[in-house]
This record gives structure tokens, C-alpha cells and sequence, in this order.
């Protein structure tokens, strides 16, 4: 499993009902794209959850390189670049995966970025990282993942209902999820 997010971070006069309408139209598209385990088109707004910008955020776990690079290297992303510019592509791999208890449709998510301090015996970090996934009745789906560049711990947690107070990180509405092969995501631990 791949973790990869960009962000484009918009002016905060932006009318964000662009962006609302761009994923209502294209959002389908990536429905039953080969390798893609999902994608949770993201957003922030400016005043909304206590958001200081407005950003469109897409997140998404490949459950294959080849799919991830099919994306990157396709239309739709140079579509997206032709219109915003090209934004940096942050991925980590994939460390492990929690499968919640909710269903339904997905409408807010949070994401947490820490640093594994110096000194710190990584895999330990990750460990503790899956332990804390939240195990919340609202939980749709968390993941761990890891830059091994620079050390980074990532958590993401997708939410049925409003993420838990008690779930710390960036606040985001999820527009739309496209999860074609997320139920071949392995849960648990990822080697």
C-alpha cells in the first residue's frame, strides 16, 4: 500500500463551489480505477472547522505502484495540473490499516503529520502509531504510512459522521470517495 496527498492551496476569496463542482463532475471517474484502494477528495475552507485557507487536498492508498503511476502519468492528473499548475506529490508506504466499524457515505476526515524523533527506533514509532489509530463507532477507515526521507509519521482517519474532537490533526469535508479496491487493502500491519 502507497499513501499519496498534494495539496493547492487557493486564494482565500476562491469561490470553493468551483472546486465542489469540478469533484461533483469528475469525482466518479476514479470509481473502479485499476489499483486505486480509494481516494478521498478533501477539502478545506476557509472559516469551516476552524480552516484558516481554502485547499483541495486529495488523498489517496494504491494498492499497486502501477496504479499510482497510471494516475500520475494520465490524463486526469495532467488535467488537474493543467488547471491549478502542478502541484508537489507528497507519498509514503504504506504501514498499516484499519478497517472501521461505520458504514455509509464518508464526510469529514483528519490527518496528523509527526516527525519520528532522533533517537526514536522507527518501527516502534509505527507500532505505536497503529495502536493509536482511533476505534471510534464513526471510523469508515485509518491508515498509517511513513516517509522514509524524512522521517514522518502519517495518519489519516476517515469519518461516517463529524471526526471526534478527540481525533488530533487538520480537519477536512470529504466531497466525494472513490474506494474500488479498498476492500483488497490488507488490514492490520503492512510487513
Amino acid at each position: 500500500m502507497h499513501a499519496m496527498q498534494y495539496e493547492i492551496t487557493l486564494p482565500a476569496d476562491y469561490d470553493m463551489g468551483i472546486i465542489h463542482r469540478r469533484v461533483a463532475d469528475k469525482g466518479h471517474l476514479l470509481d473502479a480505477y485499476p489499483g486505486l484502494g480509494l481516494k478521498a477528495y478533501l477539502v478545506r475552507e476557509r472559516g469551516h472547522d476552524r480552516s484558516p485557507v481554502n485547499q483541495y487536498a486529495p488523498f489517496y492508498l494504491w494498492r499497486t505502484p502501477e496504479g499510482m503511476n497510471s494516475f500520475l502519468w494520465g490524463p486526469g492528473f495532467r488535467g488537474l495540473s493543467a488547471d491549478f499548475g502542478r502541484p508537489a506529490v507528497r507519498h509514503w508506504l504504506g504501514a498499516g490499516l484499519r478497517r472501521g466499524v461505520a458504514a455509509g457515505s464518508v464526510v469529514a476526515a483528519t490527518r496528523r503529520l509527526e516527525r519520528v524523533p532522533e533517537g526514536t527506533d522507527p518501527a516502534e514509532a509505527v507500532e505505536a502509531a497503529l495502536a493509536a489509530l482511533p476505534d471510534d463507532p464513526g471510523l469508515h477507515t485509518a491508515a498509517v504510512a511513513v516517509d522514509p526521507d524524512r522521517w514522518e509519521l502519517l495518519r489519516v482517519a476517515l469519518w461516517t459522521g463529524p471526526a471526534p474532537e478527540a481525533d488530533p490533526g487538520t480537519r477536512y469535508r470529504v466531497l466525494h470517495l472513490s474506494a474500488p479496491e479498498l476492500d483488497r487493502l490488507p488490514a492490520g500491519r503492512h510487513w
